[in-house]
């Protein structure tokens, strides 16, 4: 069987590096956004639509899972003091690739890939550990891609630069009263 890749991503100036590249190198493969983590609702919008944006550039196909911040915060209740790389976000990455999995099972996809662990906010250990969970979990294949290194960074910042990214100033979440 092929490969068929869903890539879940966070944002447009973390993915667009690594679209770009999968979509010049002829994968296949579509770009899930499923970010329920991401707050006010109002910066959800504006982060899916840049995101599809990008896609649209590529040609790559964009899917959107429901936006569910209810289930984000429960699942993260108590945990609204972690400190970046703390609990709350081993446990937003598992909960987001589970349900991207799921999907990718339910899909007919192959594989699944993110760009969780790109920025340098992150812990790229930390994603690949929840992933490695979440596909134990489900049966499904996940694919470490690399969005950091071998020039990856430099083009990700010149992406965003070239197509007048809208690069948001935080994760996504901001622990308090859930939204809608």
């Amino acid at each position: 069987m092929a490969e068929k890749i869903l890539l879940l991503s966070c944002c447009a100036p973390c993915s667009c590096a690594v679209i770009k590249t999968l979509s010049e190198e002829g994968k296949d493969f579509s770009v899930v956004f499923y970010n329920p983590n991401i707050r006010p609702y109002e910066e959800y919008c504006k982060r899916k639509e840049e995101n599809e944006r990008v896609c649209k550039i590529y040609n790559v196909p964009f899917i959107e899972l429901e936006y569910d911040n209810k289930k984000w915060c429960q699942a993260t209740q108590g945990l609204e003091n972690e400190p970046e790389r703390g609990k709350r976000c081993s446990i937003c990455f598992h909960l987001r690739l589970k349900c991207v999995m799921q999907y990718a099972k339910e899909n007919g996809f192959t594989h699944v890939a993110s760009v969780l662990g790109v920025s340098r906010y992150k812990n790229l250990a930390q994603v690949n550990a929840a992933a490695e969970q979440a596909s134990a979990e489900t049966g499904m294949p996940y694919m470490e891609i690399e969005g950091r290194k071998h020039g990856m960074q430099e083009l990700r910042m010149a992406l965003i630069k070239e197509l007048e990214l809208y690069n948001q100033t935080y994760c996504g979440c901001k622990p308090r009263e859930e939204t809608k």
